[in-house]
C-alpha cells in the first residue's frame, strides 16, 4: 500500500513495527511520533486492535506528532467499539478518524485494487481520496464511524462460511471418490460459483498453504465477530463452530499457514490424511 502511494507520486514517510521493511522512495522514520509530524494523513494498517492503540498512544506513538486537522485514516482490522474510543481520543487532539479496512487480500495490495469500505464524515474522505485511489479500485462509504470496521467483520464472516462450506463439500466429495479437479469443475460452472472458491482453488489443488491471509488473523477476525455479536445480542452459533475448527488448527500449529489450511483437519479427520500438514 505504502509503494504504491509512492508510485503515484506522494512524499510518504514510514515506520514499521517489524525493523528493516523499508519502502523504497519513502523516508523511513525512527518512531510512529517521528512518521506522522508535518503530515496531511496518517495511515495505519497493522494486525489487530493492540496494535492500533500502541502505534498510536504507545511510547513515541504517534498522537505525540500529530498535528491539528490531520486526518488518521486506520486499515486494520479491530473491534469497532475499540475504533470508536480512538476516534474520540484523536478528535480530543483536533484530528480526524476514518475507520478503512480494505479486502482483495494480498495480491490486491500490490496492484492497487484494494477495496475500501470507510466509516466517517464524507467531508474527510474526499480529503484523502487521491490516496484512496493509488491504492484501491474502489471505496464504499458504510456510514459513520465504526460503520467500515462493522461491514468489515460481516464481509469477513462471509468468506470463513464459504471457505468452510467448500471445505466440507470437497472433503465429502473426496471421500466419496470424487476427485477436487471434478469438484472445482462443476463448481465453476453452475449457480454455488464463487469468488472464494475461484482464489482458493489453485492453493487447494496443490496444497500451498503460503500465507496470503494468514490463519490468525482469519482466526483474530472471527473472535472480533463473536466478540460484536455478544456486545449487540446477535447469536452466531455457526460462526462458534467454525471457530473450533480454528482453534484446532491453531493448536496443530498452523497460525501460520493461510487459513486455507483448514481443510486439512477434515481430511484427517476424514481418514484421507494421517495428519494434518503444519508446513
Amino acid at each position: 500500500m505504502a509503494a504504491n502511494l509512492v508510485k503515484a507520486g506522494h512524499e510518504v514517510t514510514v515506520w514499521n513495527r517489524t525493523p528493516g521493511k523499508d519502502v523504497p522512495g519513502a523516508v523511513t522514520a525512527a518512531s510512529p511520533a517521528d512518521a506522522v509530524k508535518g503530515k496531511e494523513a496518517v495511515w495505519i494498517c497493522v494486525s489487530d486492535t493492540k496494535a492500533v492503540q500502541s502505534v498510536l498512544f504507545g511510547p513515541q506513538g504517534a498522537v505525540l506528532g500529530l498535528e491539528t486537522g490531520t486526518v488518521v485514516v486506520d486499515s486494520s482490522t479491530i473491534s469497532p467499539s475499540a475504533s470508536l474510543q480512538f476516534m474520540e481520543s484523536l478528535q480530543e487532539k483536533g484530528c480526524e478518524f476514518l475507520d478503512a479496512p480494505v479486502t482483495g487480500s494480498k495480491v490486491a495490495a500490490e496492484n492497487g485494487s484494494l477495496i475500501f469500505m470507510i466509516g466517517g464524515n464524507p467531508t474527510n474522505i474526499e480529503r484523502v481520496e487521491p490516496l484512496l485511489r493509488a491504492m484501491g479500485k474502489k471505496v464504499i462509504h458504510m456510514g459513520d464511524n465504526g460503520k467500515g470496521l462493522s461491514a468489515k467483520l460481516a464481509q469477513n464472516m462471509n468468506i470463513a462460511f464459504i471457505f468452510e462450506g467448500l471445505c466440507e463439500s470437497l472433503t465429502l466429495a473426496k471421500k466419496l471418490g470424487v476427485p477436487h479437479e471434478k469438484m472445482f469443475e462443476l463448481i465453476e460452472a453452475s449457480m454455488v460459483h464463487s469468488g472464494v472458491a475461484e482464489y482458493k482453488k489453485p492453493f487447494i489443488l496443490n496444497e500451498d498453504f503460503t500465507p496470503n491471509f494468514p490463519l490468525k488473523l482469519m482466526h483474530k477476525d472471527i473472535h472480533l465477530m463473536l466478540d460484536a455479536g455478544k456486545e449487540n445480542d446477535v447469536k452466531l452459533p455457526g460462526l462458534s463452530k467454525i471457530d473450533e475448527i480454528y482453534e484446532e488448527a491453531s493448536r496443530q500449529g498452523q497460525d501460520e499457514l493461510d487459513y486455507v489450511a483448514t481443510i486439512t483437519l477434515l481430511e484427517e479427520w476424514a481418514g484421507l490424511k494421517s495428519k494434518a500438514k503444519t508446513s
